[in-house]
């Protein structure tokens, strides 16, 4: 588990994971592609490969309002203007002509113009979005007004010339103060009025173009847009497997729009996804071959479900067969896209935690226990009289069972039912819990105190008899690759164990390298979401951020995602921090936007358990005046 004292994307901020679903759930909307994700970089653009629209950190530090509307006037325009509106090939055309001797400039100037016409035609089509917009433009308007005189004092012209042009389309050429000779351009930019589609804006950029060579003698220095590039298209050949490329090429031909390009590379990407292609296979089935060779169709997502061994020297009969009977749940599995794109390369094993059966452990066990005894008969002993004094409700309307006192439905009815029957008090709570428990080397120092509250957890939740399960998670960080990041899932206690002691097991846990929360959220939320109660519980213990290989920037995000997808799922996401010292605002400002308000920190040590019967108080309340 890293620090949270650590330098976060863009100077230690990120973007609330609640917001970004929300823009999300808009883009995907219309784009009508349920694969569409938002990220935030510096400026709008489009990334097909990774299925990604990225919002502008322009409308950071500003008022709520402004700074709102500002990312949706992001998103209408790349979701619903330019990835229906905007010809790709008309632009490649352009921007391969070689003849051009100020192409950053042109390339800005484009996109500029597209982005006036664009959302003249949104806004038509969607009046709502007016108010957005209008935010928007008086927002860049304010900016570009003073960049054009701060550029056109530097003698940057081709950036003062860009801003000329933005307010000259918005405010009109009469309220552009720039230069005498971006005046000569007035007629030029009236011409974006009529403008109809992408080659109309190529047009008026080349008049424009031709009209100031003479005087602007530099390319732009700065970036405005950076909407599509060669480098995140894909080329004209872009297919993972030859014999696809010719068929695919002559059935569909050249793409012309962004929906087209995301939706092709998504296609292409999702025929070759999946089990079925692991150890570099190049097609392949997810089953097993009967006799006449029949197989299951692969898809994607599927766990492996078997791994053959070859039979050469040294793989004995016998050493196989205790190998199996002793290891079926450790078999390793590919994680692929099931858990996120962040995690597709994730192979992981599942297995049972081994508890020592050392006289010392024994001793511990019996010493917490002994510890912790009065705790837990208060609070055992708190929730069954809460629940005893639940408030009874009648069934009435009945054909049998305890005569009512309203007796005239015996008159007025022809078929009167004028009994009733009171519900007996439930004697178990319908409730089921995961605890995750950090498995990082930073955990080293705390593992003392968290193997006292995972014990109380787990003998609250027995004496209840409340299904739970405690998992430890980590990732080996001495194996992980680009190609392969090992994930191991320890279970202390299963579901299936029932009320069974697995007090040796926890005060077996140990710490080890890395912790990959989102994945292991999404994996213990598979876990819950199969199971019959109603109330669905996951509590992940954990002292600090995400931190394993290649997820240290992209660590928060993916988790604070994960647990928005568990509480769709009706599966309740807690967190406790555990630290030995007073929880920083900092930090518990990161723990909030990865688990919102579900998040407590334990301020020292000592307050591991108490802070754990906390949180168990306070959702077996919820579950009690639920049932």
């Amino acid at each position: 588990m890293g620090s949270v004292n650590r330098f976060i994307q863009f100077n230690n901020e990120t973007l609330d994971a609640r917001k970004l679903m929300h823009y999300e759930n808009v883009a995907k909307a219309l784009t009508n592609n349920h694969k569409i994700l938002v990220n935030e970089r510096k400026l709008i653009e489009y990334h097909p490969a990774d299925q990604t629209i990225s919002l502008s950190v322009f409308w950071r530090h500003r008022e709520e309002a402004i700074m709102h509307a500002g990312r949706l006037s992001d998103i209408y325009l790349l979701a619903e203007g330019f990835w229906k509106l905007f010809d790709v090939s008309a632009w490649k055309a352009f921007s391969l002509e070689k003849e051009k001797d100020f192409p950053k400039l042109l390339n800005q100037l484009l996109f500029c113009i597209e982005e006036f016409r664009l959302i003249e035609m949104i806004q038509k089509n969607r009046v709502g979005t007016t108010k957005h917009f209008r935010a928007r433009v008086q927002t860049y308007l304010a900016f570009h007004k003073q960049q054009l005189l701060v550029n056109s004092q530097k003698g940057f012209l081709a950036d003062a010339f860009l801003s000329y042009v933005y307010i000259g389309m918005y405010e009109g050429t009469m309220h552009a103060n720039g230069p005498e000779t971006f005046q000569l351009a007035n007629q030029i930019i009236q011409n974006v009025y009529e403008s109809k589609n992408t080659q109309d804006s190529i047009d008026i950029v080349y008049q424009l173009y031709y009209l100031l060579k003479e005087y602007i003698k530099e390319d732009a220095l700065h970036e405005y847009y950076a909407i599509l590039s060669e480098s995140n298209l894909p080329t004209e050949d872009f297919h993972y497997h030859q014999g696809v490329k010719d068929s695919e090429m002559g059935e569909e031909g050249q793409k012309e729009t962004i929906e087209e390009i995301f939706r092709t590379w998504h296609r292409e990407n999702e025929q070759e996804d999946g089990v079925h292609l692991q150890y570099e296979l190049e097609h392949g089935r997810d089953g097993k071959a009967d006799q006449q060779l029949a197989s299951g169709e692969g898809e994607e997502g599927h766990d492996i479900t078997e791994i053959g061994q070859g039979a050469s020297v040294g793989n004995s009969r016998e050493g196989l067969a205790t190998e199996r009977d002793d290891e079926k749940s450790s078999a390793k599995k590919k994680a692929g896209k099931a858990f996120g794109k962040e995690h597709a390369q994730v192979v992981y094993e599942e297995k049972r935690m081994d508890g020592s059966l050392s006289s010392l452990h024994k001793l511990h066990l019996q010493v917490f226990r002994q510890d912790q005894a009065p705790y837990v008969k208060a609070f055992v002993q708190e929730i069954k009289k809460r629940m005893e004094q639940k408030k009874i409700d009648k069934r009435l309307n009945l054909s049998k069972g305890r005569l009512g006192s309203k007796l005239t439905a015996l008159w007025t009815e022809e078929r009167p039912k004028p009994f009733y029957k009171k519900n007996a008090p439930s004697t178990q709570l319908n409730a089921v819990f995961g605890l995750l428990v950090d498995g990082s080397a930073s955990m080293q120092d705390k593992l003392e105190e968290t193997k006292k509250a995972v014990l109380l957890f787990h003998d609250v939740l027995r004496q209840l008899h409340i299904s739970h399960e405690i998992v430890l998670h980590y990732e080996d960080a001495f194996e992980a690759s680009e190609t392969m990041q090992p994930n191991t899932f320890e279970w202390i206690h299963k579901l299936e164990d029932g009320g069974r002691d697995s007090g040796l097991n926890i005060l077996s846990m140990e710490a080890h390298e890395d912790n990959r929360d989102g994945f292991a959220v999404r994996w213990m939320g598979k876990r819950l979401e199969s199971r019959p109660e109603t109330h669905k519980f996951l509590l992940v213990f954990s002292d600090g951020e995400p931190s394993a290989f290649g997820y240290a920037q992209n660590g928060i995000m993916d988790t604070a995602e994960a647990v928005v997808e568990l509480e769709r799922k009706h599966i309740s996401v807690l967190h406790l921090f555990l630290n030995d010292t007073e929880a920083t605002e900092e930090q518990l400002d990161l723990f909030r936007l990865i688990f919102g308000k579900k998040t407590a920190a334990a301020a020292s040590l000592e307050k591991f358990s108490d802070e754990t019967l906390r949180l168990l108080r306070k959702m077996l309340h919820h579950v009690v005046k639920s049932t």
